[in-house]
């Protein structure tokens, strides 16, 4: 190899080697230090912590004028999206989430042997049609700490159409109101 090519190779190595030193001086030198005090000061009344921004609650769409016409192939239909987690015949075991036979008009957190969330257990109460609805619309809007990861249902139709089967599922089903 001639001598030219190991003066362009020095080089390019004192320019990367100049470069590298120059990045790691700016660096110092911008280092910035953890302020005492910070920037951005948040009002505090006398007394207490700052109060809470009460978040305006979403008006869930009722579905109980949708049950009477609810489509239950269709209910059973997006069922599946939920057995992923859920069985639903009678006597059968749970999986990750209970079994949900019988589930409309029934307690809430009754599933024997299931571990229910300190959350749902807390609710309490009946999971009548306008509780399932809107506990399907946003788990976690409604029971905020429950397990279940499930985004939810927008549609009003489809959470009648679903809710509807259910109801089915069950060894007295609980009468739609208004029928």
């Amino acid at each position: 190899m001639s001598g030219e090519f190991y003066k362009v190779w020095g080089s390019g190595m004192i320019a990367v080697t100049v470069a590298l030193a120059i990045g790691i001086g700016i660096n110092e030198l911008t280092h910035s230090e953890h302020h005492a005090e910070n920037a951005y000061k948040v009002d505090v009344p006398e007394g207490g912590a700052p109060t809470a921004v009460v978040a305006e609650k979403k008006l869930i769409e009722p579905i109980t004028p949708l049950l009477a016409s609810a489509d239950l192939a269709a209910g059973e239909k997006y069922f599946k999206r939920c057995a992923t987690c859920h069985s639903l015949e009678k006597g059968a075991p749970n999986k990750i989430g209970p079994n949900l036979y019988n589930i409309v008009g029934n307690q809430v957190g009754i599933a024997s042997g299931f571990a229910y969330s300190d959350a749902l257990k807390a609710m309490g109460g009946q999971w009548g049609f306008g509780q399932l609805n809107a506990f399907l619309t946003k788990p976690k809007d409604l029971v905020p700490g429950t397990k279940m990861n499930f985004v939810g249902i927008k549609k009003a139709q489809d959470r009648a159409n679903l809710i509807a089967f259910l109801r089915q599922r069950a060894d007295s089903p609980l009468p739609i109101p208004g029928q």
